[in-house]
């Protein structure tokens, strides 16, 4: 019952954000990014906690990684709230009209979707993200955090709803469910008061949230993605983008796990390429022609099971390829449709990537690590969609709006 009770009073709060201007959202927004630096000192302690028991208990370091917060990090997670603030309001948006032939004026605009439930792993700042984008979108928002970031995600959400209540919007805005199982089964049943889902973590919970939820899920899960060095790369551009792509941050889901290197530059570029992440701590898993030109008897042999993997740390799988159209083919084989990059200074090629690769993202001559909704200019982000209906790539503001149509008559009636 406490479930249901939460999510039907979301939607009452829901109907209250719908209708308020954008000043009193964007002042709800500066008020939580006050009270995150005000509060910084409890938020990093409780996060500690969070990181130690992760540690005690073994968590991957991509897993440790993604849920600490630091003073930079909490900086950046206050920054992104007041970026949020300062993006121009969607609700009420114009989308197009026209007037039909009775004289009824038709009206496309923008609204908010309703209730969204935020369902999310060790990742801390999807709390503040989250609630920031529901709140300026109009939306109300159930936050449903997992056990490893218990203590983080409790008091972001608390120092979150403070803000929300000392700015005089209604509390139920910002609703947090903990960790419980039986709770999540319970959100996932609540289609009369909850609009949508959005699941931030692995395929796991993805493919858990599809099986069993009642409401419809947009999903943002793992990137499996590449990095495709063509025979006309620029080889001197390539390694920098490749280095970034793998090593910036490891233990996200835009960065690369796989290199595909044409067999016309591989001799040029492999052996460069390994001494280079090799120094970074990369390890390698490569196939026997990208072993035979890096000539290290040491490193193990790739396989279809490295192909599919996300390693989410310093591991590359290495294939050569002889043509592009073998690249294309092992990224639809084994791609998760989230980031692709091409280096390539053939423009036919690049364009042929582009066209041919299904992926929210297709990179020329750049890194993967680019695919976040602050780095586009959209402020923060709900994670990056996968999928192709109703949203793909950045999940942010305008994407957690719908259209309604308006028409405006003057006692015109259908013969």
């Amino acid at each position: 019952m406490k479930v249901e009770q939460t999510c039907a009073e979301a939607q009452r709060a829901s109907r209250v954000l719908s209708g308020l201007p954008r000043a009193r959202k964007d002042e709800a927004l500066r008020a939580v990014a006050d009270a995150l630096r005000r509060r910084s000192a409890e938020i990093l302690a409780e996060n500690e906690e969070d990181v130690r028991l992760a540690r005690e208990n073994r968590l991957a370091d991509a897993l440790v990684d993604r849920l600490l917060l630091d003073e930079d990090r909490l900086a950046e997670v206050a920054a992104a709230v007041l970026e949020v603030a300062a993006l121009p309001d969607p609700i009420g948006q114009l989308v197009d009209g026209w007037r039909l032939d009775n004289g009824v004026e038709l009206r496309r605009v923008r609204v908010p979707l309703g209730v969204i439930a935020v369902i999310y792993e060790a990742r801390p700042n999807v709390t503040v993200d989250a609630a920031a984008l529901c709140l300026k979108s109009g939306n109300a928002v159930v936050l449903r955090g997992g056990s490893a970031a218990l203590h983080s995600n409790r008091i972001l959400a608390e120092v979150v709803q403070g803000a929300v209540i000392e700015t005089g919007l209604p509390k139920e805005a910002v609703s947090y469910l903990g960790p419980d199982r039986k709770e999540l089964t319970e959100l996932l049943k609540q289609r009369k008061y909850v609009d949508l889902v959005i699941p931030r973590g692995g395929e796991d919970l993805k493919e858990y949230l599809l099986e069993h939820s009642k409401v419809p899920v947009i999903y943002a899960a793992g990137g499996n993605c590449h990095v495709y060095v063509d025979a006309a790369a620029d080889l001197d551009k390539a390694l920098p983008i490749l280095v970034n792509a793998k090593c910036q941050r490891p233990g996200v889901c835009n960065a690369a796990e796989t290199l595909l290197v044409h067999h016309d530059v591989a001799a040029a570029f492999l052996p460069r390429a390994a001494e280079e992440l090799k120094r970074r701590g990369v390890e390698l898993v490569v196939d026997k022609t990208a072993g035979d030109i890096i000539g290290d008897p040491s490193l193990k042999r790739s396989n279809k099971t490295h192909y599919d993997s996300e390693f989410l740390a310093l591991k590359l799988a290495v294939r050569v390829v002889t043509s592009l159209d073998e690249a294309l083919d092992h990224i639809a084989t084994y791609g998760t449709r989230h980031s692709e990059a091409i280096v390539t200074e053939d423009l036919a090629a690049a364009r042929r990537f582009t066209a041919q690769v299904d992926a929210a993202c297709v990179y020329v001559n750049a890194s993967t690590r680019f695919t976040d909704g602050g780095q586009f200019g959209l402020g923060a982000e709900m994670g990056i969609s996968t999928q192709k209906l109703h949203v793909r790539g950045p999940i942010a503001l305008q994407e957690l709006t719908c259209i309604k149509y308006e028409l405006w008559g003057d006692g015109q009636v259908r013969g």
